[in-house]
C-alpha cells in the first residue's frame, strides 16, 4: 500500500511541475506574441567621403592630389512603437545619429521612410515617426516597481535583418547602473542578463506583463569581442517617459539645474564629516546666484534626500533633478555637522553652460607635504586665479599624502573641515583639531573650477 502511495504522490508530483513549467512557457510566449509587432527594425544609410590617393598620381594627375570617392553605409538597429496612432518610434539617439537616411521595418516586412523629430544624446533617446496604418504599440510600465530578480524579456534586431524581432530572456540583475556610457550623461540603467547585443539598441526590454519597462542602450563586451556577455544596460521606462513627452511636444528636452558641484561619500570623508550614512551625494561647492545657493545649500552639505526620496549617490541626484520641472518647489534634506536640515529648493532651468556660472603667508606641512599661501595678487596672475579669499598650494612634495591623493600646485584650499579658511594659521589650527580622528577634510578647487573634498592621512 506505502509504495502505491509513494507512487501516486511521485506521478502528481510529477503532472504538477510539468504544469508549472507549462504555464512559465506560456506566460513567455504570450508576452512575445503580444510585444513582437510593436518593435521595429531601424535600417540607416550614411555616405562617407574618402580622399584616396591615386597611386598614379605623378602621372595622371597633379602630385599628391587626392581624389575624392564617397561610399554608402549602413547600420542596424532597433525601435519601439509608443503611439500607433501617430506613428511614434522610441529607439536610442545613437542609432539615428547624423545618419543620412531612416527606414522603418516593421514585422510584416512592411517598411517606411522615418522622419527624427528629436533626440537627446544626454539620455541616448530619440523619437521617429513614420506614416503608417494599422500599428500596433506597447503600453508603457512603471520601471520604479521592478525588482532585482524578475524575469525580463528583450526583443530586438540582433546583427542582421534575417535575426528582427528575436527574442531573449533572462533577469534583471541590478538597478541604478551609472557611469557605463560617459559622465556628461544622465544615467540609470537597468542591468540585465538578457542577450543583448549590436542591433539589439533601441528595442525592447519587458517585464512578465508585457509592458516597456526599459530602451535596450548598451553592452559591457570586455576586450574587443562585440558580443553579449551576461552584461546588457536598458534605459529606464520612467527616465525614457520623460524625455520622450518632451521631445514629441518640443522636439528637445528641458531639463532642471540645482547648481552644485557634487563627489560620492566614501569611508574616510564620512568619518571626518561625522556622517553615518555612505549614500548621498557630497557638495563640493555651490554656483553664485544658483537655486542651491538662494535655497541655502552650502559646501560640505550631503544631500540625502529630494521629496522625501532617498539619494542613493551624485548621480541619483543629477538625474532626480534634471527630470523635476523648472520653477518647481522641493523638498532637499541634507547632512550638515552630522544633523539633519531640510531646505525649499526652487529649481531653474538648466543654462546651455552651467559651467559659466561655476568655477606669502608660509606654512609647510610636514604631515602631508604641502606649502600653503594666502591668495594675494601676484598669486591671482601667476595661477590665472579670480578673487578668492583662500589658500593657494604654492608648493607640494611628490612623496607626499596630498600629492598622492590628488592635490597639485596651484589648487585652491577653500575649507578644512566644513569651515572656510582664509589664512595659513586657519588651516594649521583646523587641522590640529582633526588630529584625534587620524585625518584632516580638506575642499580643494582644481584650476577647471571644480572642487572635491580630500581626506588627508597624519602620518
Amino acid at each position: 500500500m506505502k509504495k502505491i502511495i509513494l507512487s501516486i504522490v511521485l506521478v502528481c508530483s510529477l503532472v504538477a511541475q510539468n504544469s508549472v513549467v507549462r504555464q512559465f512557457s506560456k506566460a513567455f510566449a504570450d508576452v512575445a506574441e503580444k510585444a513582437k509587432p510593436a518593435v521595429v527594425t531601424i535600417i540607416t544609410d550614411k555616405v562617407v567621403s574618402l580622399n584616396q590617393f591615386d597611386d598614379f598620381g605623378f602621372f595622371f594627375y597633379k602630385p599628391n592630389q587626392p581624389r575624392q570617392k564617397e561610399f554608402k553605409t549602413n547600420a542596424l538597429g532597433s525601435g519601439v512603437i509608443i503611439d500607433a496612432e501617430n506613428g511614434y518610434i522610441l529607439t536610442n539617439n545613437h542609432v539615428v545619429d547624423e545618419m543620412d537616411g531612416i527606414r522603418v521595418k516593421l514585422i510584416d516586412k512592411r517598411e517606411f521612410d522615418a522622419t527624427i523629430i528629436g533626440t537627446d544624446p544626454k539620455t541616448d533617446l530619440a523619437i521617429l515617426q513614420i506614416d503608417a496604418d494599422n500599428l500596433n504599440d506597447i503600453e508603457l510600465g512603471n520601471s520604479d516597481k521592478i525588482r532585482v530578480g524578475e524575469w525580463v524579456m528583450a526583443v530586438g534586431s540582433p546583427f542582421s535583418e534575417n535575426l528582427s524581432h528575436t527574442v531573449t530572456t533572462g533577469i534583471v540583475s541590478a538597478l541604478g547602473r551609472s557611469n557605463i556610457m560617459n559622465s556628461q550623461s544622465y544615467e540609470d540603467f537597468i542591468q540585465t542578463d538578457a542577450a543583448i547585443n549590436p542591433g539589439n539598441s533601441g528595442g525592447a526590454l519587458l517585464n512578465m506583463e508585457g509592458e516597456l519597462i526599459g530602451i535596450n542602450t548598451a553592452i559591457a563586451t570586455g576586450g574587443y569581442e562585440r558580443a553579449n556577455r551576461g552584461v546588457g544596460f536598458a534605459i529606464p521606462s520612467n527616465m525614457a517617459d520623460r524625455i520622450m513627452s518632451d521631445l514629441i511636444d518640443k522636439g528637445f528636452v528641458t531639463r532642471s539645474w540645482l547648481g552644485v558641484f557634487i563627489q560620492e561619500l566614501d569611508n574616510e570623508t564620512a568619518s571626518a564629516l561625522n556622517i553615518n550614512t555612505r549614500n548621498g551625494a557630497l557638495i563640493t561647492d555651490v554656483v553664485e546666484g544658483s537655486p542651491a545657493e538662494e535655497g541655502g545649500i552650502q559646501e560640505g552639505d550631503v544631500i540625502v534626500a529630494f521629496n522625501d526620496e532617498p539619494i542613493a549617490d551624485p548621480a541619483n541626484l543629477k538625474n532626480v533633478v534634471s527630470l523635476s520641472a523648472p520653477n518647481s518647489s522641493n523638498r532637499v534634506k541634507v547632512i550638515r555637522d552630522g544633523s539633519p536640515k531640510t531646505m525649499k529648493v526652487v529649481l531653474q532651468e538648466l543654462p546651455e553652460d552651467p559651467q559659466q556660472y561655476a568655477t606669502r603667508e608660509r606654512v609647510k606641512s610636514n604631515e602631508f607635504g604641502l606649502q600653503l599661501k594666502k591668495i594675494t595678487d601676484p598669486l591671482k596672475e601667476k595661477y590665472d586665479l579670480k578673487d578668492e579669499d583662500a589658500l593657494v598650494v604654492t608648493r607640494i612634495d611628490p612623496n607626499g599624502e596630498a600629492y598622492e591623493k590628488g592635490i597639485r600646485e596651484g589648487d585652491i584650499i577653500k575649507r578644512v573641515g566644513t569651515e572656510k579658511v582664509t589664512s595659513v594659521k586657519d588651516f594649521k589650527r583646523l587641522a590640529e583639531q582633526s588630529r584625534d580622528r587620524g585625518a584632516v577634510l580638506v575642499l580643494v578647487k582644481k584650476p577647471n573650477g571644480a572642487s572635491r573634498f580630500y581626506t588627508l592621512n597624519f602620518q
